[in-house]
């Protein structure tokens, strides 16, 4: 099978790379004594990014959970901003997929995008004019200061899904962790979301994130890795992203004009991490 061109186009942007964010060395991931993806080693530094691409339980979503501290490592190391996984909390911005907090509570959009200062200040204590200005912002990014006052609750499911990243984009974090940051977004904000990212990636903040997608996000990211319960393949999306290691990664690959269109096979992993998860967090 011919190697097929992707559509990836670099930053433009002059951000100095020279910290390292985040670092793997043969590190093995999992939960409830079940090694999901072994021998994982990379390295994320300042204003850089990755991809982590694959089906449905293929470990990207524990990967994450690891890095965040939720999941505690099965072997290897693993350091966040040179410390165990777990700390720095003001500096780390985290969406995952599932948000129950406003569902839970009678909350607005703004309330929830304001939560994103709430590592940097505290629960309790009462946030600034600067603060206001940033929640905001967040919102104007993702389109969204017009539902500012309305009930999350009245929300379609890619208005909240705005709101949400709107929250990350509050924090002003060194790293971002997303799983699936686009999921329910419409073409509009899938588009807001890609420069709002892409603009992260200029200030200085580093992103990894987790997605089914193998066009757009690989254009902002100067990393992927594809993963199946093992690491297929790791480095620069223009190297990686081959029909080869994308059949091998997906189960099939059908070759267009210009873009590589990935048809999934399921793999039956993820329902079972789902809830071996929630068995963990059960007393």
């Amino acid at each position: 099978m011919a190697d097929t061109e992707l559509n990836i186009n670099a930053r433009n942007c002059d951000t100095p790379v020279n910290e390292i964010y985040l670092q793997a060395k043969q590190l093995d991931i999992g939960y409830r004594n079940e090694v999901v993806v072994r021998d994982i080693s990379f390295t994320l530094r300042q204003g850089e990014a990755i991809a982590l691409i694959g089906t449905n339980g293929s470990g990207k979503s524990t990967l994450l959970k690891t890095i965040v501290g939720i999941l505690g490592s099965m072997g290897g190391e693993l350091s966040v901003f040179g410390m165990p996984p777990g700390n720095n909390h003001r500096r780390i911005a985290y969406l995952g997929q599932f948000h129950a907090s406003g569902f839970v509570l009678p909350l607005r959009a703004i309330d929830l995008v304001a939560m994103g200062r709430y590592p940097l200040h505290g629960l309790w204590r009462r946030m600034g004019e600067k603060d206001d200005e940033i929640v905001m912002a967040a919102m104007k990014t993702m389109g969204i200061e017009s539902l500012a006052n309305a009930s999350l609750r009245s929300l379609s499911g890619g208005q909240q899904q705005r709101v949400y990243l709107a929250q990350v984009l509050a924090h002003q974090a060194d790293l971002l962790i997303m799983d699936e940051p686009t999921t329910g977004l419409d073409a509009g904000g899938r588009e807001l979301y890609l420069n709002a990212i892409n603009d992260e990636l200029c200030r200085g903040a580093s992103v990894i994130m987790a997605t089914h997608d193998i066009q757009e996000e690989a254009a902002l990211c100067h990393q992927v890795m594809l993963l199946a319960h093992r690491v297929v393949a790791i480095g620069p999306p223009h190297k990686v992203m081959t029909p080869e290691a994308l059949l091998e990664t997906f189960g099939v690959v059908v070759a267009g004009e210009n873009r590589l269109h990935v048809l999934e096979c399921k793999h039956g992993h993820d329902d079972n991490e789902r809830q071996g998860l929630n068995r963990k967090r059960q007393p």
